[in-house]
Formats: C-alpha cells, structure tokens, sequence
C-alpha cells in the first residue's frame, strides 16, 4: 500500500476537518497528504519519514513511532532469493528457539523472583524467537519450504 493510500483511508475513516483541526493545519494540506504525490506535488509525512530512514539507514525513526504507539519494531529477515528452506529444519529451530525461551524463564523464576540480568537475557531470547519466527512465517509466505528426503522418505516413497 502507498502512503497516500493509506493516508486516504485514514482521512475517510476520521475526516479531514477533524485531522486538521487536531494538528492545527488547513483541511487542503490534509487532503494534499491522501493524494497521488505525483498530481499534488506534496510530500506527506509518512514519506518523510521513509525518506529521513533511507538517508540516514538509521531505523531509530520507526523504532521511535512504533515505540510511541505501544508496539515495536522489528527488521524483516532477508530471505536470499530462489533458496529454498528445509521445513523440518526451520520448524525445529522454531521450536528449540520457543524450547530455550521457556527454559530461561523456568530457570530464572526458580527462586520466585526475576533480575534485571535475568530480565535482559529474557528480553534478548524474545528478540531471536521474533526474529526466527518471522523467518519461518516469510518463508511460508513465499512457499519457500522444500521435503527434506532420506532413504527411507524418498522421492517415491509413501510415507511422506
């Protein structure tokens, strides 16, 4: 979706009039962001701030606004083009990722509290399960999974 797009639906679902008057512009600057930038010749601001992220390569931006609006920012895995994952592979990183993340805070609960240390590795753990569960998902998505064979689970064998 284009930035314009989805600016026009948000203008259609809060209107222009009480948009602008929350953020003390004209109703016609408002209307300018939901247009085409190439007919309206205006750049809106979620374009800036996608321009601001490019210049820079700093993400701290969207960090910041996914951070202000009760979320959290997280990269997209680069998935290398034309290679194919092996499901039972990525489904057992999955869960051994899920298997560690319980153990941690099984271990760190133990005593009936939890450190900051604890709390950290906590937090670093979700942060890789994110991630990896992420991967999994995009590669589902781009139908990027292939069957693992044996000898026992070839090609031509039934019992796939």
């Amino acid at each position: 979706m284009e930035s314009h797009e989805l600016l026009r639906e948000i203008v259609q679902r809060h209107g222009a009039k009480e948009i602008a008057a929350k953020l003390d512009l004209s109703v016609q600057r408002v209307y300018q962001w939901a247009d085409d930038p190439r007919g309206s010749g205006t750049t809106n601001p979620l374009d800036r701030v996608d321009q601001l992220v490019k210049a820079t390569g700093d993400t701290r931006v969207a960090e910041w606004i996914c951070e202000r609006t009760g979320g959290f920012f997280m990269r997209n895995p680069q998935l290398e083009k034309n290679r194919s994952v092996a499901l039972t592979t990525a489904s057992n990183v999955l869960i051994q990722e899920f298997a560690a993340m319980i153990t941690l805070i099984a271990d760190a609960a133990v005593d009936g509290k939890i450190t900051a240390d604890e709390t950290e590795d906590i937090r670093t753990r979700w942060e890789q399960i994110k991630s990896v569960s992420e991967h999994f998902v995009r590669c589902c998505e781009d139908g990027r999974f292939h069957q693992v064979y044996s000898a026992e689970n070839g090609p031509g064998s039934k019992s796939r």
